[in-house]
């Protein structure tokens, strides 16, 4: 016998109530821990009010919600299905002759659904919030705005000390941005008075300044004349320029492959950014596959022991999955495993480990 329409609209909207029911009150818990942690990070900085941080709460709350959200279904579901079959619902429905699989169709066709929405549509949402929070974090927590910008005319630097700031501009870069070619620095004093510009072949950076070779400096109202080398302060590490791209949590889903390109095309390990990518691309499957283990660990509760049984394995598969997931990025942003591999893993693992578990059930 095959699930009517009927009953696969009434299973998917108890779902979808469960899901949503569990997805606020995340929401709540996710808000008031952030806004905890900001008044941590601002205590003993002049200037940062309540009402700052919690518009900066505010703008980073999509994108936390978007890592919960597996654990948003995991929860969700495992909660209507146990209503489900302590209202006896199931038991009806498998007594009728339909098996196990075709009213698992309702939720997992939503979690698919689902997850596809929120890779293409909500995520560019999410991550123009998230970039108007790492703005206000860096003005209000960390004392400066971003150092480097990446576009296709080439590799964009910003540093500053006592004495004023420069503006670096390269064609090309390699060496994770330690040695530039055809760049040129643009010298200020203070803020905006400008008091030179050097054009070289190649600048390197070292430890508390930048080597310049093969050089052409201008200065205001002085003809040019040619430096064979020569050195420029700075404050700048391979660390600071590493930390100053935008993060992969402030591009959108359709905007990263394009910034990918551009990021290697100038020389720069494009890494974090790609398995970003391929872990949005991974996200339906994986809410999928919390549908599945969801709804294995709910078949099996029937008393109220057996329920609160039941609520700890999904715990302790919620922590597993977890920690399997930040072990996998981890190891992915190390370079120790492939992209694809880290980024594919933890939902591959999930949807295997359901399928198996609802096969053990069922037919075990």
């Amino acid at each position: 016998m095959r699930l009517s329409w009927t009953l696969s609209r009434y299973f998917g909207l108890q779902i979808l109530a469960g899901v949503g029911a569990v997805t606020a009150l995340f929401l709540a818990l996710i808000f008031l821990g952030d806004l905890v942690e900001l008044m941590r990070r601002s205590s003993g900085i002049a200037g940062v009010g309540f009402s700052t941080l919690i518009l900066m709460g505010a703008f980073q709350l999509p994108a936390l919600l978007e890592r919960a959200l597996p654990f948003s279904v995991l929860f969700g579901a495992l909660w209507s299905y146990i209503r489900l079959g302590r209202n006896h619902e199931l038991v009806v429905v498998r007594a009728s002759g339909v098996s196990v699989w075709q009213f698992l169709v309702p939720g997992i066709a939503l979690a698919l659904i689902a997850g596809i929405i929120v890779v293409t549509t909500y995520n560019p949402i999410s991550a123009s919030f998230t970039a108007r929070f790492e703005q206000l974090e860096a003005k209000y927590l960390r004392g400066g705005d971003s150092l480097l910008a990446v576009s296709p005319s080439g590799l964009w630097l910003r540093q500053s000390d006592a004495r004023g700031q420069s503006v670096i501009h390269a064609l090309r870069t390699s060496n994770q941005g330690m040695e530039l070619q055809d760049v040129i620095f643009f010298l200020y004093e203070g803020s905006d008075k400008f008091v030179g510009r050097i054009d070289a072949e190649q600048a390197i950076l070292r430890d508390g300044y930048w080597e310049i070779s093969n050089a052409t400096r201008t200065a205001p109202n002085m003809p040019p004349h040619f430096v064979a080398s020569e050195q420029l302060a700075t404050t700048l590490t391979r660390e600071r320029i590493q930390d100053s791209f935008a993060s992969p949590e402030t591009l959108s889903f359709w905007d990263l492959p394009e910034f990918i390109d551009v990021l290697e095309a100038a020389g720069f390990s494009a890494v974090r950014h790609r398995l970003h990518w391929h872990s949005l691309l991974a996200m339906p499957l994986l809410l999928c596959a919390m549908i599945l283990i969801a709804a294995t660990f709910a078949f099996r509760a029937s008393t109220r022991s057996g329920i609160a049984m039941t609520v700890l394995g999904t715990l302790a598969t919620g922590f597993i999955l977890y920690f399997l997931t930040d072990l996998a990025l981890a190891l992915g942003r190390a370079g120790s495993l492939p992209v694809l591999l880290s980024a594919w893993t933890p939902a591959g693992i999930s949807i295997l480990l359901g399928v198996s578990l609802m096969l053990h059930l069922e037919d075990g």
